[in-house]
């Protein structure tokens, strides 16, 4: 769905989104969403809980609050200044791939407990050559 340069080795604060569905059946042309120098000026005080997972924390998953809706200010792909507010699954994911560009990952967002459990997890598949 997203991925931010970081992710790629790349030190710039760019990141792309698709939302498109890709389910058999059910595809959607792409959609792409490029940002560049993305940064959220506004979110509600509602919350929304969605489950989340990541390409740097292969196969693991978990439900993580974010606000509920964002306002992104941002450059578009063509350099020209953009403002775009965000709800349901475009929300999270443009919060996550943010993040992702501040070194936060989503596992940051859970307590404690589930965070060890997680990349305790993630040690044994690495040991196990697994991921």
């Amino acid at each position: 769905i997203g991925l931010a340069a970081n992710q790629v080795g790349l030190l710039n604060r760019v990141l792309v989104m698709d939302l498109a569905k890709r389910k058999e059946g059910e595809e959607e042309p792409p959609k792409p969403i490029f940002m560049v120098n993305p940064e959220i000026v506004w979110e509600s005080e509602d919350i929304s809980v969605m489950e989340e997972g990541c390409l740097s924390i292969p196969g693991q998953y978990a439900e993580v609050e974010r606000p509920a809706i964002v306002r992104v200010k941002y450059l578009g792909y063509d350099g020209q200044s953009a403002e775009l507010e965000a709800e349901g699954l475009l929300s999270h994911c443009v919060q996550h791939e943010i993040d992702h560009l501040d070194g936060v990952l989503f596992v940051d967002h859970l307590s404690s407990l589930k965070r060890n459990m997680i990349l305790r997890r993630v040690e044994k598949l690495k040991k196990q050559e697994i991921i």
